[in-house]
């Protein structure tokens, strides 16, 4: 059985400001290692409810460097593989050679959203809402799309309570969430001890990946319009005469497709 850890770094216990996630800064070493261990124990858990083959991915933007590379290579589990993309969405191998089930941990909430710790949306400066189909998403949207491209269910989401919130919203209610802090605001969390903040992943990646045939691969539809609305109009600039994109409006475009893999890619490459 293939399982895929799919991560971001926003939605770890005791991460709740930015100098914890952007590469090179003081605090980022430490968040980095928390990181890792919530990464290790989502691994665990698959491994305890028969995993053969564990491959890790992060999808955090850190900068410099460290983008999609924040985990701390030393300190992470033997039973697993990592990947280091260079751009987000960019890696599908292992999604296209057959994957059970895919695990997300240490989500965020999207762009907007109250309460939620470190809210945001591909980039917090540029973009304000992403929609497939009509449907607002976020980055958990995203990723859920491209695991369902090729028929994997995302079976497991950890982070704050308001991302668990959001992605059963989207995914159903048999998704499988672990809250690890609750949302105060954007920079402030009541946060579970790293500790306690494992034990609970571990123990919810082996009861979804158990349970991995209750939740349907995510599909947003076909044909498919990914609707992006972006901080201000400048931004807008680069899409005006790229292939498959409409500029609807000052602050908003939509890319069209078939299928949503299409449709996104025509937007993010």
């Amino acid at each position: 059985m293939r399982v895929f850890v799919v991560s971001d770094m926003e939605g770890v216990s005791g991460v709740v400001k930015w100098e914890q996630v952007d590469g090179g800064e003081a605090l980022y070493e430490e968040a980095r290692k928390l990181y890792t261990e919530e990464i290790n124990a989502a691994v665990r858990g698959a491994k305890a409810a028969g995993a053969t083959e564990v491959v890790v991915m992060d999808c955090h933007g850190a900068g410099k460097g460290w983008t999609f590379n924040s985990l701390v290579p030393e300190l992470l589990d033997p039973d697993c593989e990592w990947v280091v993309q260079s751009e987000w969405t960019e890696y599908t191998e292992f999604l296209e050679q057959g994957c059970d089930a895919a695990l997300f941990v240490a989500m965020h909430a999207k762009s907007g959203t109250a309460k939620a710790v470190m809210s945001h949306t591909i980039s917090g400066r540029d973009f304000r809402d992403l929609r497939f189909n009509g449907v607002s998403v976020g980055e958990t949207g995203i990723n859920a799309a491209l695991c369902g491209t090729w028929g994997c269910p995302v079976v497991l989401v950890t982070g704050d309570d308001v991302v668990c919130r959001e992605a059963t919203e989207l995914l159903g209610p048999d998704l499988v969430t672990v809250a690890v802090k609750q949302g105060l605001g954007r920079n402030s969390a009541r946060n579970l001890p790293p500790a306690r903040a494992r034990a609970l992943i571990e123990a919810g990646a082996k009861e979804a990946v158990e349970r991995r045939d209750r939740v349907p691969p995510y599909d947003p539809g076909k044909p498919c319009e990914v609707e992006v609305v972006f901080a201000s109009p400048d931004l807008v600039a680069p899409y005006r005469f790229r292939h498959g994109i409409e500029v609807t409006g000052p602050v908003s475009i939509v890319s069209r497709a078939g299928d949503w893999l299409t449709a996104w890619r025509q937007f993010i490459f």
